[in-house]
């Protein structure tokens, strides 16, 4: 039986790439223990829990170890955009999460440009979602805990050994567990991808940035002046009322002593005077940070049953605040094929499409973060293009492409040729039952026919079916996947069948 083994002395404070250190022999064939569960996920952060939650809509078995004893406890806001809040709108979470943020514009996110939001978005949640990261952290993870994932703090995976039937995961407290699978969302210094041997290729941080949340000591009259002098020619610079008196402090640093160290408030108080010639007087950080511009995709999201997903599989600068929704949107376009592989309806090659679809898309999240980086330098050339790009954004359609990108809801697949819906995603359109995402909680595929013409026969197990002539949609009928993208489009049974055995597998007998 062929095997491959890996194990690692892991450092928190390691550096993103590093060597694969030495390997470890956990018990192998007749004395190698049954699989326990069907999948471990290493990390609980956004995308881990997420992953395990969708996994859990099929009764996957999921156990999520995860190094860090408590949740973080820094209350940084992050954003979720339009499609992450679609997703969560998909899952029935949505209404539970706007509880905890603050619904803000979708414009002005483009390197900071200051436009407005474009026209008729197509969407019905055409806003960014402030959230405490916390706050978010805790709502995913408690979802997948509701759903029945397991997941155990205070470990993390030291090792593993995967063959043709499974993983032997070995985690930090000398325990070894069998598993189907094991999924690296162990962040950007990811254990999982080291130990894999993946390639992180990409460009290491050339341009550090302290940020973070802390009261100040002067009028707020007096900072807007300041900030709006100082930004004309510093664009990662802002300080940004939350109330309360605490503000959203941004600021370029000059130099990094150990970007494994978070920073202080004199390392702020001296960059702040150092830029604007005061440092606003702040005080009582609620938490402090620093990031760098490194920007790195692995080469590969699967090597046999171990796959990567969220920063583990690719860092940027968290200009545009894509990070945290690339990652959930991994978890997403992963979750439904994994279970499929793991409850044996799964066509052939259909786990291959997760990194057929997502590198590309990470790919571009990559380049525009690029781009944005780029914009925000000093230097005069950087500067006229922005002031040439300022000038283009008046054109709706050029910010319109630009907000369809950073909040990912202009992502289409390759799903071969067809009308421009085929591989995107479906909006939360009325049906005769409500809105068409109420329909997808459960994490299934979906059929919405305005011709009461077809049927999913032996798909039903895994596809729903809604006859609807009044839906609010300009083509027959369209077949969905549970992340809400559009896989089929057309009225012929013997065409749709055709489809529903590429995305779902042979029918039931």
């Amino acid at each position: 039986m062929h095997s491959q083994q890996f194990t690692a002395e892991p450092s928190s404070n390691g550096p993103v790439e590093g060597d694969v250190p030495e390997l470890w022999s956990p018990a192998s064939g007749a004395d190698r223990a049954p699989l326990t569960f069907d999948v471990i996920i290493a990390g609980c952060g956004p995308t881990g829990a997420m992953l395990a939650a969708e996994l859990r809509l099929h009764d996957v078995r999921v156990l999520v170890v995860e190094k860090e004893t408590e949740p973080a406890s820094f209350v940084r806001i992050v954003s979720l955009h339009i499609r992450s809040n679609e997703l969560m709108a998909m899952r029935g979470l949505l209404e539970r999460i706007l509880q905890h943020g603050r619904q803000r514009p979708v414009g002005g996110i483009f390197a900071a440009i200051p436009k407005p939001a474009p026209k008729s978005l197509d969407s019905a949640h055409t806003y960014l979602l402030g959230i405490p990261q916390p706050a978010i952290e805790h709502l995913l993870e408690e979802h997948a805990i509701e759903l029945g994932a397991q997941v155990r703090r205070g470990r993390a995976v030291a090792g593993f050994e995967q063959d043709d039937e499974g993983v032997t995961v070995e985690l930090s407290d000398g325990e070894q567990l069998r598993s189907r699978y094991l999924i690296g969302c162990d962040g950007a210094r990811s254990t999982v991808r080291k130990l894999l041997g993946v390639g992180f290729p990409g460009e290491p941080s050339r341009t550090d940035t302290l940020m973070g949340e802390m009261k100040v000591g002067v009028p707020q009259e007096e900072i807007a002046a300041k900030v709006t002098e100082i930004s004309k020619t510093h664009k990662r610079f802002w300080l940004r009322p939350f109330g309360e008196g605490v503000y959203s402090v941004v600021v370029p640093a000059a130099g990094v002593r150990d970007r494994a160290e978070p920073p202080t408030l004199e390392d702020f108080q001296q960059q702040l005077r150092t830029i604007a010639g005061t440092d606003f007087g702040v005080h009582s950080p609620r938490w402090l940070s620093r990031f760098g511009d490194a920007t790195r995709l692995a080469e590969r999201y699967r090597v046999g049953r171990v796959l990567l997903a969220g920063d583990a599989a690719h860092i940027h600068p968290p200009i545009g605040g894509q990070g945290l929704n690339l990652g959930v949107q991994d978890a997403f376009n992963l979750g439904w094929k994994l279970a499929a592989q793991i409850r044996g309806w799964a066509p052939e090659t259909l786990l291959d499409t997760y990194q057929a679809e997502r590198h590309p898309v990470a790919e571009d999240v990559l380049d525009n973060t690029r781009a944005q980086m780029e914009l925000t330098s000093t230097e005069p050339g950087p500067q006229a293009v922005r002031r040439l790009l300022t000038e283009l954004m008046d054109f709706d359609e050029v910010n319109r492409h630009l907000i369809e990108k950073i909040t990912a809801i202009g992502i289409r697949y390759d799903f071969g040729a067809g009308p421009d819906l085929l591989g995107r995603r479906m909006h939360d359109i009325d049906v005769k039952q409500g809105h068409l995402y109420g329909l997808l909680h459960r994490g299934r595929g979906l059929l919405l026919d305005r011709t009461e013409r077809l049927t999913v026969g032996g798909w039903s197990d895994r596809v729903d079916y809604l006859a609807d002539p009044t839906a609010v949609l300009d083509v027959p009928c369209v077949l969905l996947r549970p992340d809400g993208h559009v896989a089929w489009i057309g009225d012929d049974q013997q065409d749709l069948d055709d489809h529903l055995s590429r995305w779902f597998g042979k029918p039931a007998t």
